[in-house]
Protein backbone atom coordinates (compact mmCIF):
# COMPACT_ATOMS: atom_id res chain seq x y z
CA UNK A 1 0.00 0.00 0.00
CA UNK A 2 2.50 2.60 1.04
CA UNK A 3 5.25 1.32 -2.11
CA UNK A 4 1.66 2.27 -4.30
CA UNK A 5 1.17 5.70 -2.82
CA UNK A 6 5.12 6.59 -3.14
CA UNK A 7 4.76 5.71 -7.00
CA UNK A 8 2.07 7.50 -7.34
CA UNK A 9 3.47 10.85 -5.79
CA UNK A 10 6.46 10.37 -7.82
CA UNK A 11 4.66 9.80 -11.38
CA UNK A 12 2.36 12.56 -10.60
CA UNK A 13 5.52 14.81 -10.47
CA UNK A 14 7.04 13.41 -13.22
CA UNK A 15 3.92 13.77 -15.22
CA UNK A 16 3.54 17.38 -14.04
CA UNK A 17 6.98 18.01 -15.37
CA UNK A 18 6.55 16.11 -18.30
CA UNK A 19 3.33 18.08 -20.40
CA UNK A 20 4.63 21.30 -18.36
CA UNK A 21 2.59 23.57 -20.82
CA UNK A 22 -0.61 21.69 -20.09
CA UNK A 23 -0.04 21.74 -16.48
CA UNK A 24 0.75 25.39 -16.76
CA UNK A 25 -2.46 26.30 -18.68
CA UNK A 26 -4.50 24.07 -15.55
CA UNK A 27 -2.89 25.66 -13.15
CA UNK A 28 -3.09 29.12 -14.30
CA UNK A 29 -7.46 28.77 -15.18
CA UNK A 30 -7.71 27.36 -11.76
CA UNK A 31 -5.78 30.09 -10.23
CA UNK A 32 -8.03 32.75 -12.02
CA UNK A 33 -11.07 30.75 -11.08
CA UNK A 34 -9.63 31.09 -7.19
CA UNK A 35 -8.41 34.81 -7.32
CA UNK A 36 -12.09 35.50 -8.75
CA UNK A 37 -13.35 33.42 -5.79
CA UNK A 38 -11.24 35.16 -3.41
CA UNK A 39 -12.34 38.75 -4.35
CA UNK A 40 -15.94 37.88 -4.03
CA UNK A 41 -15.63 36.13 -0.72
CA UNK A 42 -13.59 39.44 0.43
CA UNK A 43 -16.20 41.81 -0.65
CA UNK A 44 -19.20 39.45 1.05
CA UNK A 45 -17.10 38.98 4.46
CA UNK A 46 -16.57 42.26 4.63
CA UNK A 47 -19.81 43.72 2.91
CA UNK A 48 -21.64 41.26 5.67
CA UNK A 49 -19.84 42.92 8.53
CA UNK A 50 -20.61 46.28 7.51
CA UNK A 51 -24.48 45.28 7.24
CA UNK A 52 -24.44 43.20 10.81
CA UNK A 53 -22.40 46.84 12.41
CA UNK A 54 -26.00 48.48 10.54
CA UNK A 55 -28.44 46.27 11.82
CA UNK A 56 -27.35 46.76 15.58
CA UNK A 57 -27.17 50.44 15.14
CA UNK A 58 -31.14 50.18 13.56
CA UNK A 59 -31.79 48.74 16.83
CA UNK A 60 -31.34 51.83 18.38
CA UNK A 61 -32.69 54.94 17.13
CA UNK A 62 -30.69 58.31 17.92
CA UNK A 63 -33.02 61.18 18.27
CA UNK A 64 -30.93 64.52 18.04
CA UNK A 65 -32.39 67.32 20.69
CA UNK A 66 -32.28 71.15 19.20
CA UNK A 67 -29.91 73.04 21.64
CA UNK A 68 -32.67 74.68 23.42
CA UNK A 69 -34.02 71.73 24.40
CA UNK A 70 -33.53 72.10 28.19
CA UNK A 71 -32.63 68.80 30.36
CA UNK A 72 -35.68 68.71 32.03
CA UNK A 73 -37.86 68.70 28.34
CA UNK A 74 -35.47 66.04 27.38
CA UNK A 75 -36.86 63.45 29.93
CA UNK A 76 -40.36 64.41 28.75
CA UNK A 77 -39.64 64.02 25.08
CA UNK A 78 -37.82 60.60 27.08
CA UNK A 79 -41.24 59.48 28.53
CA UNK A 80 -43.28 59.59 25.86
CA UNK A 81 -40.65 56.75 24.15
CA UNK A 82 -40.67 54.98 27.34
CA UNK A 83 -44.40 54.29 26.62
CA UNK A 84 -44.35 52.85 22.82
CA UNK A 85 -44.76 49.28 22.63
CA UNK A 86 -41.47 46.91 21.59
CA UNK A 87 -39.73 50.07 23.33
CA UNK A 88 -36.88 47.92 25.40
CA UNK A 89 -34.43 50.95 26.89
CA UNK A 90 -34.16 54.46 26.54
CA UNK A 91 -31.18 56.89 27.27
CA UNK A 92 -30.33 60.31 27.53
CA UNK A 93 -26.81 61.10 26.25
CA UNK A 94 -25.65 64.71 26.44
CA UNK A 95 -23.01 65.99 24.40
CA UNK A 96 -20.09 65.57 26.40
CA UNK A 97 -20.59 61.81 26.84
CA UNK A 98 -21.48 61.59 23.28
CA UNK A 99 -18.21 63.38 22.14
CA UNK A 100 -16.03 60.67 24.73
CA UNK A 101 -18.05 58.21 23.01
CA UNK A 102 -16.54 59.22 19.58
CA UNK A 103 -13.07 59.70 21.12
CA UNK A 104 -13.53 56.12 22.73
CA UNK A 105 -14.61 54.43 19.18
CA UNK A 106 -11.61 56.35 17.26
CA UNK A 107 -8.98 54.57 19.39
CA UNK A 108 -5.41 55.98 19.19
CA UNK A 109 -7.10 58.55 16.72
CA UNK A 110 -9.68 60.05 19.18
CA UNK A 111 -6.74 62.77 20.14
CA UNK A 112 -7.89 64.69 17.05
CA UNK A 113 -11.03 65.57 18.38
CA UNK A 114 -9.34 67.49 20.96
CA UNK A 115 -8.28 70.09 19.04
CA UNK A 116 -12.13 70.80 18.62
CA UNK A 117 -12.84 74.58 19.54
CA UNK A 118 -16.56 73.53 21.04
CA UNK A 119 -18.36 70.49 20.87
CA UNK A 120 -20.32 69.92 18.17
CA UNK A 121 -22.36 66.92 19.28
CA UNK A 122 -25.96 67.68 20.18
CA UNK A 123 -27.72 66.04 23.09
CA UNK A 124 -29.96 63.25 22.34
CA UNK A 125 -31.73 60.22 23.30
CA UNK A 126 -31.04 56.56 22.38
CA UNK A 127 -34.73 54.86 21.76
CA UNK A 128 -33.65 51.03 21.80
CA UNK A 129 -35.90 48.49 20.35
CA UNK A 130 -36.73 45.15 21.33
CA UNK A 131 -38.40 43.92 17.62
CA UNK A 132 -36.97 46.27 14.61
CA UNK A 133 -40.76 46.70 13.80
CA UNK A 134 -41.10 49.19 16.30
CA UNK A 135 -37.96 51.61 15.09
CA UNK A 136 -40.84 52.34 12.52
CA UNK A 137 -43.29 53.63 15.22
CA UNK A 138 -40.26 55.58 17.42
CA UNK A 139 -39.24 57.38 14.47
CA UNK A 140 -42.81 58.18 13.76
CA UNK A 141 -43.60 59.51 17.24
CA UNK A 142 -40.54 61.20 16.78
CA UNK A 143 -41.79 63.23 14.16
CA UNK A 144 -44.46 64.50 15.99
CA UNK A 145 -42.62 66.16 18.87
CA UNK A 146 -41.02 69.49 19.41
CA UNK A 147 -37.28 70.23 20.33
CA UNK A 148 -36.03 67.54 18.04
CA UNK A 149 -33.43 68.36 15.65
CA UNK A 150 -32.83 65.09 13.32
CA UNK A 151 -33.44 61.44 13.73
CA UNK A 152 -30.97 58.72 12.87
CA UNK A 153 -31.83 56.06 11.73
CA UNK A 154 -30.55 53.04 9.61
CA UNK A 155 -33.19 51.24 7.96
CA UNK A 156 -32.83 52.40 4.48
CA UNK A 157 -28.71 51.77 4.98
CA UNK A 158 -29.36 48.32 5.88
CA UNK A 159 -31.88 47.19 3.41
CA UNK A 160 -29.67 48.48 0.65
CA UNK A 161 -26.58 46.82 2.08
CA UNK A 162 -28.96 43.85 2.35
CA UNK A 163 -29.93 43.90 -1.20
CA UNK A 164 -25.69 45.00 -2.13
CA UNK A 165 -25.58 41.30 -0.36
CA UNK A 166 -27.87 39.50 -1.92
CA UNK A 167 -26.88 40.66 -5.62
CA UNK A 168 -23.25 39.80 -5.05
CA UNK A 169 -23.88 36.51 -3.68
CA UNK A 170 -25.82 35.47 -6.70
CA UNK A 171 -23.27 37.27 -9.42
CA UNK A 172 -20.52 35.12 -7.23
CA UNK A 173 -22.33 32.00 -7.51
CA UNK A 174 -23.20 32.51 -11.49
CA UNK A 175 -19.65 33.11 -12.27
CA UNK A 176 -17.73 30.74 -10.06
CA UNK A 177 -19.95 27.65 -11.39
CA UNK A 178 -18.95 28.65 -14.91
CA UNK A 179 -15.37 28.73 -13.89
CA UNK A 180 -15.00 25.69 -11.85
CA UNK A 181 -16.90 23.63 -14.86
CA UNK A 182 -14.27 25.80 -17.37
CA UNK A 183 -10.87 24.33 -14.65
CA UNK A 184 -12.27 21.22 -14.76
CA UNK A 185 -12.46 20.19 -18.17
CA UNK A 186 -9.13 22.20 -18.76
CA UNK A 187 -7.81 19.56 -15.78
CA UNK A 188 -9.19 17.10 -17.70
CA UNK A 189 -7.81 18.10 -20.99
CA UNK A 190 -4.29 17.76 -18.75
CA UNK A 191 -4.87 14.51 -18.19
CA UNK A 192 -6.29 13.40 -20.86
CA UNK A 193 -2.85 14.04 -23.08
CA UNK A 194 -1.29 11.75 -19.89
CA UNK A 195 -3.18 9.25 -20.49
CA UNK A 196 -2.96 8.90 -24.34
CA UNK A 197 0.92 9.65 -23.79
CA UNK A 198 0.80 6.80 -21.70
CA UNK A 199 -1.67 4.25 -23.31
CA UNK A 200 0.88 1.51 -24.15
CA UNK A 201 2.30 1.35 -21.08
CA UNK A 202 -0.93 1.27 -19.28
CA UNK A 203 -1.99 -1.48 -21.41
CA UNK A 204 1.35 -3.34 -20.41
CA UNK A 205 0.51 -2.96 -16.74
CA UNK A 206 -3.02 -4.26 -16.81
CA UNK A 207 -1.46 -7.20 -19.08
CA UNK A 208 0.88 -7.83 -16.00
CA UNK A 209 -2.19 -7.78 -13.45
CA UNK A 210 -2.07 -4.12 -12.28
CA UNK A 211 -5.77 -3.05 -10.41
CA UNK A 212 -7.28 0.19 -12.20
CA UNK A 213 -6.57 2.23 -8.78
CA UNK A 214 -3.07 1.29 -8.99
CA UNK A 215 -3.41 2.70 -12.80
CA UNK A 216 -5.76 5.93 -11.73
CA UNK A 217 -3.70 6.95 -8.55
CA UNK A 218 -0.62 8.97 -10.25
CA UNK A 219 -3.26 10.61 -12.29
CA UNK A 220 -5.65 11.46 -9.60
CA UNK A 221 -2.54 12.63 -7.81
CA UNK A 222 -1.85 14.62 -10.67
CA UNK A 223 -4.62 16.42 -10.72
CA UNK A 224 -4.53 17.00 -6.57
CA UNK A 225 -0.98 18.39 -7.24
CA UNK A 226 -2.47 20.79 -9.75
CA UNK A 227 -4.90 22.12 -7.67
CA UNK A 228 -2.34 22.64 -4.39
CA UNK A 229 -0.47 24.25 -6.52
CA UNK A 230 -2.91 26.50 -7.94
CA UNK A 231 -4.36 27.12 -4.42
CA UNK A 232 -1.54 28.47 -2.92
CA UNK A 233 -0.25 30.90 -5.46
CA UNK A 234 -3.86 32.29 -4.96
CA UNK A 235 -3.74 32.85 -1.52
CA UNK A 236 -0.28 34.23 -1.60
CA UNK A 237 -1.47 36.93 -4.29
CA UNK A 238 -4.84 37.85 -2.77
CA UNK A 239 -3.63 37.46 0.78
CA UNK A 240 -0.37 40.10 0.02
CA UNK A 241 -2.49 42.56 -2.05
CA UNK A 242 -5.48 42.72 0.61
CA UNK A 243 -2.62 43.40 3.34
CA UNK A 244 -1.36 45.95 0.64
CA UNK A 245 -4.53 47.69 0.18
CA UNK A 246 -5.59 47.33 4.29
CA UNK A 247 -2.32 49.34 4.56
CA UNK A 248 -2.77 51.70 2.16
CA UNK A 249 -6.35 52.95 3.42
CA UNK A 250 -5.38 52.52 7.09
CA UNK A 251 -7.48 50.98 10.26
CA UNK A 252 -7.96 54.68 11.33
CA UNK A 253 -9.83 55.31 8.24
CA UNK A 254 -12.16 52.32 9.13
CA UNK A 255 -12.26 53.53 12.57
CA UNK A 256 -13.66 57.22 11.81
CA UNK A 257 -16.06 55.76 9.81
CA UNK A 258 -17.19 53.60 12.16
CA UNK A 259 -17.16 50.44 9.42
CA UNK A 260 -15.51 47.00 10.34
CA UNK A 261 -12.81 45.33 8.40
CA UNK A 262 -11.83 41.27 8.24
CA UNK A 263 -8.41 41.39 9.42
CA UNK A 264 -5.85 40.15 7.42
CA UNK A 265 -4.71 36.91 9.20
CA UNK A 266 -8.06 35.96 9.44
CA UNK A 267 -8.89 36.20 6.17
CA UNK A 268 -5.69 34.43 4.71
CA UNK A 269 -6.30 31.62 7.53
CA UNK A 270 -10.08 30.93 5.72
CA UNK A 271 -9.00 31.39 2.04
CA UNK A 272 -6.46 28.71 2.65
CA UNK A 273 -8.88 26.30 3.58
CA UNK A 274 -11.46 26.95 1.11
CA UNK A 275 -8.76 27.39 -1.77
CA UNK A 276 -7.04 24.14 -1.11
CA UNK A 277 -10.97 22.47 -0.37
CA UNK A 278 -11.97 23.90 -4.04
CA UNK A 279 -8.33 23.52 -5.48
CA UNK A 280 -8.07 19.91 -4.78
CA UNK A 281 -11.91 18.84 -5.37
CA UNK A 282 -11.20 21.06 -9.40
CA UNK A 283 -8.00 18.74 -9.75
CA UNK A 284 -9.73 15.13 -8.55
CA UNK A 285 -13.02 15.53 -10.60
CA UNK A 286 -10.75 16.70 -13.46
CA UNK A 287 -8.99 13.44 -13.04
CA UNK A 288 -11.82 11.58 -12.67
CA UNK A 289 -13.37 12.70 -15.82
CA UNK A 290 -10.33 11.83 -17.68
CA UNK A 291 -10.04 8.44 -16.38
CA UNK A 292 -13.38 7.09 -16.83
CA UNK A 293 -12.98 7.99 -20.51
CA UNK A 294 -9.87 6.67 -21.05
CA UNK A 295 -9.21 3.57 -18.90
CA UNK A 296 -11.44 0.57 -18.75
CA UNK A 297 -13.49 1.14 -14.98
Amino acid sequence: MLNSIIYSIKQAFIQVFRNRAMSLASIFSITAMLLILGLFFIAVVNINMATEASKRDYETVQIYLLDETTFVDAQLIKEKFDGLEGVANTEYLNKDAALAQWKSKWGESGYLLDSLSNNPLPNSILVTVSELEAADKVVQTAKTINGIEDIKYYKDTVEKLLKITNFIQISALIIMSFLIIVSVVVVSNTIKLTVLARSREIHMMKYVGATNWFIRGPFLVEGVLIGIISALISVGLIAFSYSKISELIGQDIFIILSTPIVSVSFMTMNLVIIFLAVGVSIGACGSIISMRRFLDT
